[in-house]
C-alpha cells in the first residue's frame, strides 16, 4: 500500500467539469457580490481551502467559516483561525449540529453592511441587501451551513462529494440572499498530503484514491498526534509501514472482524475511514502549522 501511486490518476481524471465551470462563472459574477462566505473543514483548515480563492474573489470581504468545528482539536485549529484573521479574514466557526451557531454569520453579514449602507445612505442611495457568494470544496457542510441559514431544506444534503451542481440563488431574509455554488476543487494538488487529508474527510471521491492507503494516512496521522484515539479506536499504540499487515489483523481481531485466513484489507480500510465519515472520531486536527 503505497501512497503515492495513485496521484498521477487523480490529476487526469478527478476534475469534473462543472468545477471548472463554477469557477468562471465566479470570475463573471463576483463583481456583484458583497460578501463571499468560504466554508472550510475545522479538522483540515489548509487542506480544505480553495488555493487560488483569493485571486477569484479579488478584494471582497470574506468570512471563512471553520465548519464542523465539534470535531476539530480546537488547540491545533486555534492556531490555524489565528493566522486567517492576521490574513484580513473574518473568522466563524460552527458545529455541525448547533444551528444557533450558524447566526453567527447573519450577525456578521448584518454588521458588514451596515458600514456599506451608511455610506451609500450618505450618497442618497438606499440599502443594498447584501450578496453573498457561499464557496468551498465539496462536502464541507455548505449544503447543511445554507439550510440552517435559511431554517429549512433548500439546498440537498449527501455523504457523498458533488451533490451541488449548478448555482442557485437563495433568500435567506430581506437583508440577504445567498449565491450557492457547487464545491470547487483544483486540477493539481500541491502535494500528496492535501490529497490524502481531503480524502480522510471525504471531500474527494472514494475512487479517487484507494482505501486502502487512505486509511493508512488516517492511522498515521492518529499515531502522530493522537496515539491515545489509535488505541481506544483501534487496539494498537504505534504504526510503522513495515508492519502494515501486522496491524491491520490487529484492528481486525479488535474490531471483531473475521480473518478467515488472511485479513480482509478493503473491509478494515472501510471500518478506518467510516470511523471518521461517521463522526466517530473527534478531536483531531489533521493540518498543522508547526
Amino acid at each position: 500500500m503505497n501512497e503515492n501511486k495513485n496521484l498521477d490518476k487523480t490529476n487526469i481524471n478527478w476534475y469534473p467539469g462543472h468545477m471548472a465551470k463554477t469557477k468562471k462563472e465566479i470570475s463573471i459574477i463576483i463583481s456583484t457580490v458583497d460578501i463571499v462566505i468560504e466554508v472550510i473543514d475545522a479538522r483540515i483548515p489548509y487542506s480544505s481551502r480553495i488555493p487560488d480563492l483569493k485571486r477569484l474573489i479579488r478584494d471582497k470581504i470574506n468570512i471563512v467559516v471553520f465548519n464542523k468545528y465539534d470535531l476539530c482539536d480546537k488547540d491545533e485549529t486555534a492556531k490555524w483561525i489565528d493566522k486567517y484573521k492576521n490574513e484580513g479574514s473574518i473568522v466563524i466557526t460552527c458545529d455541525s449540529k448547533n444551528s444557533n451557531d450558524y447566526k453567527k454569520i447573519i450577525n456578521e453579514v448584518n454588521n458588514t453592511m451596515k458600514g456599506v449602507n451608511e455610506k451609500r445612505k450618505n450618497k442618497g442611495l438606499l440599502p443594498k441587501k447584501a450578496k453573498c457568494l457561499v464557496v468551498g470544496v465539496p462536502n464541507v457542510g455548505k449544503s447543511t451551513l445554507i439550510n440552517k441559514l435559511v431554517g429549512k431544506n433548500i439546498a440537498g444534503i449527501g455523504n457523498k462529494p458533488g451533490i451541488t451542481k449548478n448555482m442557485a440563488t437563495i433568500r435567506v431574509n430581506e437583508n440577504m440572499d445567498l449565491l450557492d455554488t457547487p464545491g470547487i476543487l483544483w486540477p493539481k494538488f500541491e502535494n500528496n498530503e492535501v490529497a490524502y487529508n481531503l480524502a480522510s474527510m471525504t471531500i474527494i471521491k472514494e475512487e479517487i484514491l484507494t482505501i486502502e492507503d487512505v486509511a493508512v494516512h488516517i492511522i498515521k496521522k492518529l499515531n502522530k498526534y493522537y496515539n491515545s484515539i489509535l488505541l481506544k479506536e483501534f487496539g494498537i499504540d504505534s504504526y510503522n509501514d513495515d508492519e502494515v499487515e501486522e496491524y491491520f489483523e490487529r484492528i481486525s481481531k479488535y474490531r471483531n472482524i473475521p480473518v478467515n485466513g488472511e485479513v480482509d484489507y478493503e473491509r478494515v480500510s472501510l471500518l478506518i475511514l467510516n470511523s471518521i465519515k461517521q463522526e466517530k472520531i473527534k478531536g483531531i486536527t489533521f493540518d498543522r502549522i508547526d
